[in-house]
């Protein structure tokens, strides 16, 4: 038995009508988005998000020091290779999204804007979505993000992701190797 893949154009939902001989069926079909983040309201570290009408995270605030800010964390949508682009952001925040097994502890690798795709590891569970500040001297922030995780190694124009109401909270790098 063969397999049929459907790619999208928007969100929402749809229906596929298939025939067979005189055979003719009517499939309901809802449409994802390639858009695999979560994310939703958050405050903590002297940054506060909040989610614009079209999807994209507004972040304000100064950040309380470098390497602190906010994350989110979600279930592992899909196995394979993802890549992470904004094409909006904001200069002195970064972005990346670090793979986490079932116990919650980060496994090898992250997922960085700008850089290349990446393989996701074996035991990856969850995900977890980072805005961090990268200035050594955090100054305040206010703008927009458009930032999107997608399944492959090639980048597309952004899209709202599906969950916009995950609650996110403050975090803060603990460096382990000492300084």
């Amino acid at each position: 038995m063969g397999a049929i893949s459907i790619t999208g154009k928007s969100r929402g939902a749809t229906s596929l009508k298939l025939t067979a001989g005189k055979i003719t069926k009517t499939v309901p079909i809802t449409v994802l988005s390639r858009n695999l983040l979560a994310y939703g309201p958050a405050s903590g570290n002297g940054l506060t998000a909040t989610v614009n009408t079209d999807g994209s995270l507004h972040v304000t605030g100064t950040a309380a020091r470098q390497w602190t800010g906010l994350v989110w964390t979600f279930p592992c949508p899909v196995p394979g290779t993802v890549i992470l682009r904004d094409p909006t952001f904001i200069a002195g925040l970064s972005t990346s999204v670090k793979f986490l097994d079932a116990k919650g502890h980060q496994l090898d690798g992250q997922v960085t804007s700008g850089g290349n795709a990446v393989a996701i590891p074996a035991g990856t569970v969850s995900l977890r979505f980072e805005i961090l500040s990268s200035e050594a001297t955090p100054t305040a922030k206010d703008g927009d993000f458009r930032v999107q995780l997608e399944s492959g190694d090639t980048a597309h124009e952004w899209m709202r992701p599906d969950n916009t109401s995950l609650r996110g909270c403050s975090y803060v790098f603990v460096n382990s190797l000492g300084s």
